[in-house]
């Protein structure tokens, strides 16, 4: 029988989380979300890519993919890999080091304190543009609808999965937190994925051209919505592809990210 000062046997989880310490687990956590996202649903991202790109339907952006064949499905996967790996962990991880300052300084922690850490830890990820371009003088073109897209969707996303999650059925088991984290991160992510869907159409078009002058972003907005002949519905071609991709995607992180955290804890 062993004495009651004998040290217990910690879970891996457990191991990692104490080696990483609680400043650093956030980034790995958010890190490793990611990497299981862009691996489930890069196929998702390459058809929804093209309609952005061409404003093709997705049944055409599907057939040329099946011409291409297997081989070529995950080709192009590295950049979005090292990209959303990156920018993913920083978010999570600047946001959680974000709040702690501001609520040393501030006091106690409201609204204003964990939206302004959610906007400067979305902005964070217009650094992570240059994984998406090639050339020194390319690496920050598209950088504008970056910056107005991720500063708000972070706000509204960390200030709202709690709430959502709150309003779910009481979760008593590691798998009813998993669902429940995978349902808040889902309607989020969907929402205001096609919200600022637009953003991510102006973002395509403009990483398109390489080399010339840098467009202003009203301007590329005016080539899309001229190219698609001032029609509404064919900006958003391709939002229920990015609803039902941002869906997965962001329950696949929202509820990884939240499972790494427990299991480190």
């Amino acid at each position: 029988m062993q004495p009651d000062s004998a040290p217990r046997q910690q879970g891996l989880g457990s191991w990692l989380g104490a080696a990483l310490g609680p400043q650093r687990k956030h980034y790995v956590c958010g890190s490793l979300a990611a990497l299981t996202n862009v691996v489930a649903t890069f196929p998702i991202h390459k058809v929804l890519f093209r309609q952005q790109l061409h404003g093709v339907r997705a049944g055409e952006a599907v057939r040329q993919l099946q011409r291409e064949g297997l081989r070529t499905l995950y080709r192009g996967v590295l950049p979005p890999l090292v990209m959303k790996t990156t920018s993913i962990g920083l978010m999570f991880g600047l946001y959680e080091d974000l709040s702690r300052l501001l609520h040393r300084d501030a006091g106690e922690p409201g609204l204003l304190t964990r939206s302004a850490a959610a906007v400067m830890a979305g902005t964070a990820e217009a650094a992570l543009v240059p994984f998406e371009r090639y050339g020194v003088r390319e690496l920050y073109r598209g950088l504008v609808p970056v910056l107005m897209r991720n500063g708000p969707s972070s706000a509204a996303f960390f200030g709202l999965r709690g709430p959502i999650k709150e309003q779910l059925p009481e979760a008593r088991s590691w798998a009813g937190h998993l669902v429940n984290d995978f349902v808040s991160g889902a309607l989020l992510g969907a929402t205001l994925g096609t919200l600022y869907f637009p953003l991510n159409v102006v973002k395509a078009r403009a990483q398109a051209t390489a080399g010339g002058p840098f467009a202003p972003f009203l301007q590329v907005l005016a080539t899309v919505w001229w190219e698609r002949d001032g029609s509404v519905a064919r900006l958003f071609r391709g939002a229920h592809v990015n609803y039902h991709r941002s869906l997965l995607s962001w329950g696949i992180i929202n509820a990884t990210y939240e499972l790494l955290l427990r299991a480190m804890r």
